[in-house]
């Protein structure tokens, strides 16, 4: 028997990846079967085991894609030294990018209710959640440097709040469509010159 490729293994996980993330968003984690997920894969049952041992496996990869995305797209604002309010303003522009019915952070906010009960996905989001948060740290260790912010003020505590304000508008776009991002931001700006 001719030995499968590497691609050919990637673009399977892959198929079975978009088909859970499809029904994750049409009936959320607890409502979707993993006959469903292979319903959606239209592969075998043999084949999406031999993938994933359970619907938890899935789930864990689906979060790692989804907070590994996130992290990378901070990071790299963050490296841009930009002030803290171009930062947050283009953080919330990523966040708006994923708040649509398709976007991630409806997935997030399925992974971080799947967290309060599995304890080995709460430690997965516990370690990348503080990675995360760390990237706001820095943001305002640079704004301090720079005199943006207080010099004397706790950082990481600065960077806590900082990032406390991206879930939360995620959670109010995603929840209620509203704030819009210039009003947000507005809010934003207010509360850092205070």
């Amino acid at each position: 028997m001719p030995r499968v490729s590497d691609e050919h293994l990637a673009n399977r996980r892959r198929q079975i990846l978009d088909a859970a993330r499809t029904c994750f968003l049409r009936n959320g984690f607890h409502a979707t079967s993993m006959q469903d997920v292979i319903a959606e894969a239209g592969l075998s049952v043999g084949a999406v085991y031999r993938y994933f041992k359970s619907k938890n496996e899935i789930v864990t990869a689906i979060a790692e894609e989804v907070v590994g995305g996130v992290d990378e797209a901070l990071a790299d604002l963050v490296a841009s030294d930009l002030s803290v309010t171009a930062t947050l303003g283009r953080a919330l522009s990523f966040v708006d990018a994923q708040t649509g019915p398709d976007g991630v952070f409806r997935l997030a906010i399925q992974v971080w209710a799947e967290a309060m009960r599995d304890p080995a996905l709460a430690k997965f989001v516990s370690g990348a959640y503080g990675r995360i948060r760390g990237h706001f740290v820095e943001l305002a260790r640079h704004a301090q440097a720079r005199g943006e912010l207080s010099a004397s003020a706790d950082a990481e505590a600065m960077g806590a709040v900082l990032f406390g304000m991206m879930p939360a508008y995620a959670l109010q776009r995603v929840l209620t469509g509203t704030p819009d991002r210039e009003s947000f931001l507005r809010g934003v700006t207010a509360i850092l010159k205070g």
